[in-house]
């Protein structure tokens, strides 16, 4: 009994020694390890003496171990041995904030869904610690049970799943864990549960830009059309032909989820029609139509005929096919042969009328034409002939030139352009300009204040095609007056005129000083 207080004495000076270790850095957790395996083994150590003082050896040598192992300066007592060890594993965490959980993931909702599976998608928590992320756990329950079970075996690196393999008709609640080093976080939940049933989406029939105009095909075709449609759930595909069911032993249908082909090995000409694609989910319900024209070569002109010979000339005449190969008719061609050869030879390619005038025959040769029908898809097999023939006569030819009367083009002068009065300074060249027309072509004379000019150096008189021109060079005071243009020919005479004005220069008061 005198034993016990001497520990309990001792429990005062062990708090700072705590406080120490608190206080100490990182290492302290680690020392924390021998610390508690010391009372541990102390305790039973002491616990020897207190049955009995008849043992000293053995008490002794059982707290020589301790004695060893006590390296720190104030073991723990035993009776607080359980404390610290509890107290402890809280201060490790505290100090290792490195390993607490991510924060819930956010912005958890539904991508898309049908009869089997949910998408789901969220976003990564906004605080994910220093550890970094290591993944995400998706849980499910039934609606009204909380028997949640993770659906992944793996953790999700993504945040984007597709939770497979489930029941129609059952209503999922959905959740979404993030894990760490430090563990799950808390879970984010969608608002509601969840129906496993495909997303009702209105039917659409998507027809290719290239089918929404006519179609056209030839005979013999293999004919493979592929019209895509949005719908969910999968609507229900059905075709018609010019409002009436298909005949399945020529036509055949295959529809997947997607799309819908229609398939025909060999086109005939009784393939042509409007087929129509309709696709249905419910109430609702979508059409599209689409134009199918098969098409071959067509038949001969229904008749040909020779309408009239004259001359090096035939005309002929023909009707239109009775068979335009499903398609209109895009021209014809003429062949012409002779009938010492027999050879045919083209005389007119692709030709829109139903007349045609062949010229450039040869004279004293007997001629037979047939002509071919053409579509988009050829010219016709046969050709239609005509029944009769044609025969160029030898007749005399002469030349008999057409009598014309020669055109008078005699014509007085005049003047197109007149002259316009002009005003120059002295020292200044000026050019008088104007047109005449006459014939036999007038001759020119230039006069100033009625006086001839003549050959006068100071005046320079062009006349070229019509056009008339007089030049004064550096004129001065007296240059000034009316000059007068005289065109004058077998037919007539003509004049114009126009005054011109001779200024003197201004000079500056400065320039005169």
């Amino acid at each position: 009994m005198p034993s016990k207080p001497p520990p309990i004495k001792k429990a005062p000076k062990k708090e700072p020694a705590k406080k120490e270790e608190e206080a100490a850095p990182e290492p302290a957790p680690a020392e924390a390890a021998p610390a508690e395996a010391a009372p541990a083994e102390a305790a039973p150590a002491e616990a020897a003496p207190a049955e009995g003082e008849a043992a000293p050896a053995e008490g002794e040598a059982a707290a020589a171990p301790p004695a060893e192992e006590a390296k720190p300066p104030t073991p723990p007592p035993p009776a607080d041995a359980a404390a610290p060890a509890t107290e402890e594993p809280p201060a490790a965490a505290a100090e290792s904030p490195a390993d607490e959980p991510t924060s819930a993931p956010v912005d958890l909702f539904i991508e898309d869904k049908n009869d089997t599976s949910v998408t789901i998608m969220w976003s990564q928590p906004e605080n994910i610690g220093p550890t970094g992320l290591d993944g995400y756990t998706i849980e499910v329950c039934k609606d009204g049970t909380e028997d949640w079970k993770a659906v992944n075996e793996d953790l999700q690196k993504s945040c984007r799943y597709i939770i497979k393999n489930q029941t129609t008709g059952d209503r999922l609640k959905i959740r979404v864990v993030a894990v760490n080093a430090g563990g799950p976080s808390a879970p984010v939940c969608l608002p509601e549960a969840v129906m496993v049933k495909e997303v009702a989406d209105r039917p659409k029939v998507r027809l290719p830009r290239f089918l929404r105009q006519r179609y056209v095909a030839h005979v013999g075709d293999k004919i493979n059309l592929t019209i895509p449609f949005t719908g969910k759930p999968k609507p229900v595909v059905s075709w018609t032909k010019n409002g009436e069911a298909l005949d399945t032993k020529r036509v055949n249908i295959r529809s997947s989820d997607r799309d819908s082909i229609l398939f025909i090995r060999s086109a005939e000409r009784d393939d042509s029609g409007v087929y129509e694609m309709c696709v249905k989910v419910d109430d609702f319900d979508d059409k599209a139509p689409l134009t199918l024209q098969i098409v071959e070569l067509p038949g001969p002109p229904a008749s040909v005929k020779i309408a009239d010979t004259w001359g090096f000339n035939v005309a002929l005449e023909w009707t239109v096919p009775k068979d335009n190969g499903n398609t209109e008719i895009t021209g014809y061609m003429i062949q012409k042969a002779d009938k010492k050869t027999g050879d045919w030879f083209t005389v007119l390619e692709h030709y829109h009328r139903l007349n045609a005038t062949v010229s450039d025959l040869i004279m004293g040769n007997t001629y037979k034409f047939r002509v071919f029908s053409e579509n988009k898809c050829g010219i016709s097999e046969d050709a239609a002939v005509t029944k009769d023939e044609s025969k160029i006569l030898k007749t005399g030819i002469e030349y008999k030139p057409p009598d014309y009367k020669e055109h008078n083009f005699s014509e007085a002068p005049k003047f197109t352009t007149n002259l316009s009065d002009k005003a120059t300074t002295v020292g200044y060249s000026t050019k008088l300009l104007c047109s005449v027309r006459g014939c036999p072509r007038p001759k020119i004379q230039w006069m100033k204040n009625q006086m001839i000019i003549g050959d006068d150096p100071k005046f320079r008189q062009i006349c070229v095609q019509g056009i008339c021109s007089l030049e004064i060079r550096k004129p001065g005071n007296f240059d000034g007056g009316v000059y007068t243009c005289k065109a004058k020919n077998d037919h007539g005479e003509v004049t114009v005129s126009c005054k011109l004005e001779v200024k003197q220069p201004i000079v500056a008061e400065a320039d005169k000083k």
